[in-house]
This record gives structure tokens, C-alpha cells and sequence, in this order.
């Protein structure tokens, strides 16, 4: 069980719920639960529900329901939340170009990591990895689960622009630049997908609570799925995580 639910005013807008516990899958799948609860219960004048690490920001109308009355029904679906019952999580699948001009950083990550290059690529796509929550820019996903034989520092000096699909390490965490902008990650590799695209009808690719698997691929397979995705025919794989 979860040690305590926190309920703060954040604002005169939104309820924040602080779930006192450690960053792992079971407060992930607490936030989760809470979500899919607030979502079938269908409650008035709540807008939109916003996930991080430990917490979920509440939204909410003012003007159709008080933050009293939201906490307490927020409070009676916490009571219950052990009979919520959640679907498989979803695996998004990562196709990604692996070293070369995609990923000038991957040789430096081997050997910081006395690994080879091959060794490094099949340590960081043999893992599943969790979305914990969406942030720094648009789309752009914080990741739990990267092996610790591939941990690698910082760049010192950041590069002023990192290409959009960029994947990276840094130290402990591995992410996707979803759109092009400075940073100081070890870049390794490329992916052809857009984790953000305001043109299309869902713009963020991936949520909180999705996993996403990394599968290497070669220049053609790149290539070929870029032009795919630009003339929009390509359909990113997402299937069903065993519990």
C-alpha cells in the first residue's frame, strides 16, 4: 500500500495529489489508476489531468465545482482505488538508427563503458523503458529502466542544437529530443518518428504510463520510414505489455 495521498491547492484552478512514495512502477500505476477512476467517473469541470514523477495536477472549473467538494470526491476514489482495474500497459515501438552521423556519441559512451559499440546498442534496446511523465519540451519523455552498464555523464560543453529524434544518455536516464534544441546528452542514435508534430490530430506521440521499446535499425529502414512519416502512411507499432 501507498503510505498517504496529499491533496494541495495549486492555484485557483487545479488540485495537485502528492502520492507519498519512491519513483517506481507502483506510483506510476497509482497515478494511473487515479486517472482512469477520474475519467469513468466522468466528474464535472475537470478539464485535464497532468502526471509527473509522484504526482497528478487536477485541473478543474471553478465556476462548475469547488476545490473542497473535488478533493473529496478525489479522496472517495483514493478509498477504492485497489479495485480499479487497468488495461495491459501499451509498448511503443522505437525505431532507431543506431551511431554514425544519427549518433556521434555512441562510440564515446562504449568506451567510457569498456563496452563496444554493438554491446552498448544491445544493452540500451533490451529493455523496456516506462514513461513517467512528459516534459523540458513538448513530447519530450522522462524514462525509467536503463541498464547501469551503459550510465554515462553529460557532455561539458552542450551542443547548441541536437536534431529532433535525437536519443540520448545522460547519466542514469536515457530520452528522445523531441524537438530539435540544445543539450548536453550523449547522443547515440536517431529515431524517424516525430514525438511531436502540431499538424497532426494527436500531436504528442507517447504518455505517461506508456513503455517504449528502442529497435535498431539500418540507413535504408530509416530512410524508408521517414519518407513514410512525411507522407503520412507510416503507423507506429504499439502492443500490449504482459502484466
Amino acid at each position: 500500500m501507498f503510505k498517504s495521498f496529499k491533496y494541495m491547492y495549486s492555484g485557483d484552478k487545479a488540485i495537485s495529489i502528492e502520492i507519498d512514495n519512491q519513483i517506481d512502477e507502483k506510483t506510476i500505476s497509482a497515478i494511473r489508476g487515479m486517472m482512469r477512476a477520474i475519467e469513468e467517473r466522468a466528474i464535472e469541470g475537470i478539464q485535464e489531468m497532468i502526471p509527473a514523477y509522484k504526482s497528478l495536477l487536477v485541473l478543474y472549473d471553478p465556476l462548475l465545482i469547488g476545490p473542497d467538494d473535488l478533493i473529496g470526491i478525489l479522496k472517495g476514489i483514493e478509498e477504492s482505488l485497489n479495485t480499479v482495474k487497468l488495461p495491459p500497459a501499451e509498448i511503443v515501438h522505437i525505431p532507431t538508427l543506431y551511431g554514425g552521423d544519427t549518433g556521434v556519441d555512441l562510440e564515446h559512451v562504449a568506451v567510457f563503458n569498456n563496452m563496444s559499440c554493438e554491446e552498448v546498442i544491445l544493452e540500451h534496446s533490451s529493455t523496456d523503458y516506462l514513461v513517467y511523465m512528459l516534459g523540458f519540451t513538448p513530447g519530450f519523455p522522462y524514462l525509467g529502466g536503463m541498464s547501469k552498464k551503459i550510465e554515462t555523464p553529460r557532455r561539458e560543453n552542450p551542443r547548441i542544437k541536437v536534431p529532433k529524434g535525437s536519443v540520448g544518455i545522460a547519466g542514469s536516464q536515457t530520452g528522445i529530443y523531441s524537438i530539435e534544441s540544445p543539450g548536453g546528452w550523449q547522443i547515440i542514435g536517431r529515431t524517424p518518428l516525430d514525438l511531436f508534430d502540431m499538424e497532426n490530430q494527436k500531436p504528442v506521440l507517447l504518455k505517461a504510463g506508456q513503455y517504449i521499446r528502442f529497435e535498431p535499425i539500418d540507413l535504408e529502414t530509416f530512410e524508408r520510414i521517414s519518407l513514410e512519416i512525411q507522407s503520412k502512411t507510416y503507423e507506429v507499432m504499439v502492443t500490449k505489455r504482459e502484466a
